[in-house]
């Protein structure tokens, strides 16, 4: 598919649009998929308002926290979330990385979970009745190109992607893996919604996507620059005990700005290519 280029949309404008918007946990993923829904082909419109739970009132954003809210019942989807690297391996690699780290299983990982409910949901609108439940794949691909965004779901394995070390978010102890899913956005929101005209500004800018060989989404691609800014920026002056203020916030946000539009716009992409008649129709 050839490079193009949009807009990034306005990220703290749609916290006001989730309620109770706090950051990169439940409320993030609703922001992502607030931004993909909002660039949607009218193909691709019909079909995810088709395909969503009538509760959802044809919300995506209202149901792209599910796959987390289900872990527990549906435990085999834990791994699917992330795709840990070794220490220091600032790259990811299919072969090495895409694998439970429970059970040793192999293609288990947030990047081949992308291209299975890709595949699956390209059998829509097709003559052949589906076997799969198109439902919750949609909702699953839609959480997991959120996920793999945000740059600890492709930390490092001996730490769980920062989940094992402890820092101080300011005054609050916290894990690192929550301050990339939550603290980073709930300061900034915090910190600037006095001044929302300034903020805008600051974090206008293109976004340029290449997915080559006709490919509907590159997840490998989205892994290795996640896993890049985790070693960059997230694990970065962030060792046991450290203290994060002014110095980490103000210099992380614009990294956790750019990684929620990027997954809201590349959502949207992988979406609008998926229900392409071209597409469904190789199926």
């Amino acid at each position: 598919m050839g490079s193009y280029r949009i807009e990034i949309v306005v990220i703290v404008s749609l916290m006001v649009l989730v309620p109770n918007a706090k950051g990169w946990g439940k409320d993030g993923h609703a922001i992502v998929c607030k931004i993909g829904q909002g660039r949607l082909s009218s193909a691709a419109a019909e079909a995810v308002s088709k395909l969503l739970p009538r509760s959802a009132e044809n919300e995506l954003a209202s149901q792209c926290s599910w796959p987390d809210d289900v872990r527990k019942v549906i435990p085999w989807s834990s791994a699917l979330h992330f795709a840990d690297t070794a220490d220091s391996v600032c790259s990811y690699d299919h072969t090495r990385d895409c694998v439970d780290q429970r059970t040793g299983v192999k293609n288990r990982c947030v990047v081949a979970a992308i291209s299975n409910y890709t595949n699956q949901l390209l059998q829509y609108g097709t003559y052949t009745q589906s076997n799969y439940n198109l439902t919750e794949a949609l909702l699953f691909l839609s959480h997991f190109i959120g996920d793999i965004h945000q740059p600890l779901h492709c930390g490092f394995v001996s730490d769980l992607g920062g989940n094992t070390i402890n820092v101080l978010w300011y005054n609050t102890t916290q894990k690192l893996h929550r301050v990339w899913d939550d603290n980073i956005i709930e300061t900034e929101f915090e910190r600037f919604d006095e001044d929302f005209d300034g903020l805008v500004d600051a974090i206008q800018k293109n976004i340029t996507e290449h997915c080559s060989n006709n490919d509907i989404s590159c997840p490998a691609l989205y892994a290795s620059e996640s896993a890049e800014d985790s070693c960059k920026w997230a694990y970065k002056d962030a060792t046991e005990g450290s203290v994060l203020d002014d110095e980490y916030f103000l210099s992380r946000y614009p990294i956790v700005n750019l990684r929620l539009a990027q997954g809201g716009v590349r959502l949207a992409a992988t979406l609008n290519r998926i229900f392409n008649t071209k597409y469904a129709a190789v199926i």
